[in-house]
């Protein structure tokens, strides 16, 4: 398993949420170049990256700080999210070195755009999940929809996306610990892996998901904690690896 550095966007900034509120915002960094050589240096394979501004306004606004973090780290692993809803912006994230696109908003009110872009792009396409009590949460998460977050990860994984990313919205920049009973039953219902987010913050919470390890859960994402030094990141991704012989990575 591997432990994944969460780098949030807002305005050229490395901030972190809580519970998905842009007006809830903590600045860390005015140099998300900085944070994500921090990261890589500590010993991250993997940075999640998610340009908020983009998510809200349905479209790329960090655009040109994420390519500057590919162009300085080409040979990391780089998942993007935030404001990705068209082939072209698929496209062109793609072309700059990063290695997987996040779909959120409209994986859930779009279905089919899922089937066409895991089609055209094979391998690249990861599906994220943000639910409570079962249900997938929509509009920035400020209601529960009908979906139930299982029955759509399935219909995910026949339409080919790579992974899915599983947030507990009410663990969330919060601190809590992970939401381990909710991700290991949604990793056992499906065959491609499961990245589990939103509460991680300290080596316990890593400790957690060692009993799910072997359930399809490769990793899990953290962010308010590293930046608050509650969780050092370094020996969370020592633990982390421990767990198992991961397949995909």
């Amino acid at each position: 398993m591997i432990l994944i550095p969460a780098i949030d966007l807002k305005e050229g900034k490395c901030v972190r949420l809580r519970q998905g509120r842009m007006e809830d915002n903590t600045v860390f960094s005015d140099d998300p170049v900085a944070v994500a050589r921090r990261w890589i240096e500590t010993g991250s394979q993997r940075l999640h990256i998610v340009d908020l501004d983009g998510a809200f306004a349905g479209e790329p606004k960090n655009a040109d700080v994420i390519h500057d973090i590919v162009e300085a780290f080409p040979d990391i692993d780089i998942q993007v999210g935030g404001g990705i809803r068209s082939e072209d912006t698929i496209q062109t994230y793609l072309n700059a070195g990063v290695r997987y696109v996040i779909i959120g908003s409209k994986a859930v009110s779009m279905p089919h755009f899922v089937d066409n872009v895991a089609s055209e792009f094979p391998g690249h396409i990861i599906v994220g999940l943000d639910a409570k009590n079962g249900k997938v949460a929509v509009d920035g998460w400020s209601k529960l929809s009908n979906h139930d977050v299982i029955d759509l990860a399935q219909q995910f994984e026949l339409a080919g996306v790579e992974a899915i990313i599983y947030t507990d919205i009410s663990r969330d920049g919060m601190m809590g610990g992970i939401n381990v009973e909710a991700t290991g039953r949604l990793a056992r219902e499906i065959r491609i892996p499961v990245i589990a987010s939103g509460g991680i913050s300290s080596l316990d919470d890593v400790e957690s998901l060692r009993p799910i390890a072997n359930d399809g859960v490769i990793g899990a994402i953290t962010g308010r904690a590293i930046y608050e030094g509650k969780l050092d990141l370094g020996e969370g991704i020592k633990l982390a690896a421990e767990f198992n012989s991961n397949e995909y990575f």
